[in-house]
């Protein structure tokens, strides 16, 4: 670089940076998410930022990210060595894209370690190559669930989702959510009932998945495209818009399943969506928090059964806020067995910032401090130490203020801060083994005996 040359050192497109008031946002919000999770017996795994190419893009689960690969930046004398060695094929590597193909290479090394079904949570950052806009983010945090099996899986598990759904957003307290569940049975029996070619219904499944992104008009166009006839778009059209309560729903399903021809897959996908919602019911779920939802299909592949996405009530051009669904090739290809799955995932980063726009969510503090302990004279440093210790350990955050600058300077750092107490403490009042504590969110300030400080402290927080 030549001498003058200025450094850009602005974040590359995509990729978010956080200040301290977003990042604690962020820490509560994992921490919140995290309880919920280990509620349920959840537990904690990390896979590698870096997997192999072969494995992210195994069988096409690809879906329609872009992935990141990795080259390693060589000088000249090795690059020559890298060029020999050719690093293509099994050796080439790349970003993860989401957590789910690198659950199912994790659980295919660690076959015989792990105990199933094995349920995991992961709350990693992944990274996309796709456009970044508003929203949408090249590395971005996931917080996911799996519940893995061998050979067979309840859909008792299927059911648990939606618990755990509710569990997260209420205690998050975002407002009214709906999950809406859906089969993919359903929509492929329904498919096949119409005549529609195997070759055909993945097509169909994916458009119908952007219904909301693009209307009906061009769903219809789109299904013209894939050499649909208007008679089978129209009955689709039907079919997709069925609407109802839970129970309502399920009788026209029923009714269907039994009066379509061919109809065995559309029957299979009504008898799971049945069992999952009297699972979902039986764990407690307020019916007004999930409905059945014809529409929701979940654009990738490798979902085969019960699928889910949550919006916002009131927000929802926001978008799927949780969304997830059961799998059940998904793993087993790396081993050629059968282990069907089941998860949900949050796309933290984006749900902060579109909460955060949306006025829905605020930042939190810029510390976690809840009392600063002025520097009235540097003299008093011991006293102002011993204080600050006997606060800490009563649980309590504490700054100390080291430099000395004027009383109301310091009071204006602790308001930046959001630090709501400032302990005083000048010459007189060590003399005394007293203190002045101000709440600098009322102005109110009251004497307390230094050995009261931490009772009284602890009382105003609560």
């Amino acid at each position: 670089m030549a001498k003058g040359d200025r450094i850009n050192f602005s974040t590359p497109s995509g990729f978010p940076e956080f200040l301290p008031s977003e990042k604690r946002l962020e820490l509560y919000l994992l921490d919140t998410i995290r309880r919920v999770f280990e509620n349920y017996g959840f537990t904690p795994i990390e896979t590698p930022a870096v997997e192999r190419l072969e494995v992210l893009q195994a069988k096409g689960n690809q879906g329609d990210n872009i992935i990141y690969g990795i080259d390693p930046i060589l000088p000249p004398n090795r690059q020559a060595e890298k060029d020999k060695a050719g690093e293509t094929g099994s050796e080439a590597r790349a970003l993860k894209f989401d957590q789910t193909v690198p659950l199912a290479a994790y659980i295919a090394r660690h076959l015989n370690e792990l105990t199933f079904p094995f349920a995991r949570y992961q709350m990693d950052v992944v990274f996309r190559g796709e456009r970044a806009k508003d929203g949408r983010f090249r590395q971005f945090r996931q917080c996911d669930i799996d519940v893995v099996a061998r050979t067979q899986l309840s859909l008792l598990y299927d059911a648990q989702m939606p618990a755990i759904i509710t569990e997260i957003f209420e205690a998050i307290n975002i407002g009214d959510f709906l999950i809406r569940i859906n089969n993919r049975k359903i929509l492929t029996g329904f498919f096949q009932s119409l005549g529609i070619s195997e070759n055909q219904i993945k097509s169909c499944i994916g458009i119908i998945d952007n219904l909301e992104k693009i209307g009906e008009a061009k769903v219809k166009q789109e299904l013209d495209k894939e050499g649909i006839s208007p008679e089978q778009t129209q009955k689709i059209i039907e079919f997709i818009n069925i609407k109802g309560n839970v129970d309502e729903v399920l009788d026209k399903l029923k009714h269907l399943s039994q009066n379509l021809p061919d109809a065995e897959q559309l029957s299979l996908g009504v008898t799971e969506i049945e069992t999952v919602i009297a699972g979902v019911r039986n764990l407690g779920v307020p019916e007004k928090r999930f409905c059945i939802d014809l529409a929701i299909a979940r654009g990738l592949n490798y979902y085969t059964g019960t699928v889910y996405e949550t919006t916002l009530i009131g927000h929802e051009a926001l978008g799927s806020i949780c969304s997830g669904g059961r799998y059940e090739e998904l793993v087993g290809m790396f081993i050629g067995e059968k282990m069907p799955g089941v998860g949900i995932s949050i796309g933290l980063t984006r749900l902060i910032s579109r909460l955060l726009k949306a006025g829905i969510l605020n930042t939190l503090a810029a510390t976690p401090a809840q009392v600063m302990v002025m520097n009235m004279q540097e003299d008093l440093m011991p006293t102002y130490l011993k204080v600050s210790q006997n606060l800490r350990k009563a649980g309590i955050n504490v700054i100390t203020n080291f430099d000395k600058r004027p009383l109301g300077k310091q009071f204006q750092l602790a308001d930046k801060q959001g630090v709501q107490f400032c302990v005083i403490i000048g010459s007189e009042e060590a003399a005394a083994q007293k203190s002045s504590l101000k709440d600098l969110k009322t102005g109110e300030q009251v004497e307390v005996k230094l050995e009261n400080l931490v009772e009284e402290v602890k009382k105003r927080l609560a």
